[in-house]
């Protein structure tokens, strides 16, 4: 059972806001989840070869081609997280 202390821990990490109405309302539906991810334990797959898709499918590729740059002021031009030429990442 995932608790709301669970759920807070996991929003914190992920840093983002959770408020206790909806860390509760979050923890039933991770329940719901796990609940329905216990009954496809259940299935028998004995002898069931694995598919990662229902269908064939053929990938969609493209050669690569190259284009026209951006000047370094037109690729900082909406970011104020920018330090000395590099775009500036949140410190851990």
């Amino acid at each position: 059972m995932v608790d709301v202390e669970e759920v807070e821990r996991v929003a914190e990490n992920a840093r983002i806001n959770v408020d206790q109405d909806e860390a509760e309302e979050m923890a039933e539906e991770f329940d719901s989840i796990l609940e329905m991810f216990q009954k496809l334990e259940e299935v028998d797959t004995e002898g069931v070869e694995p598919a990662f898709h229902p269908i064939e499918v053929e990938p969609e590729t493209r050669e690569d081609e190259e284009g026209e740059t951006l000047e370094k002021e037109d690729v900082f031009r909406n970011t104020g997280n920018e330090e000395d030429g590099f775009f500036k990442g949140p410190s851990a």
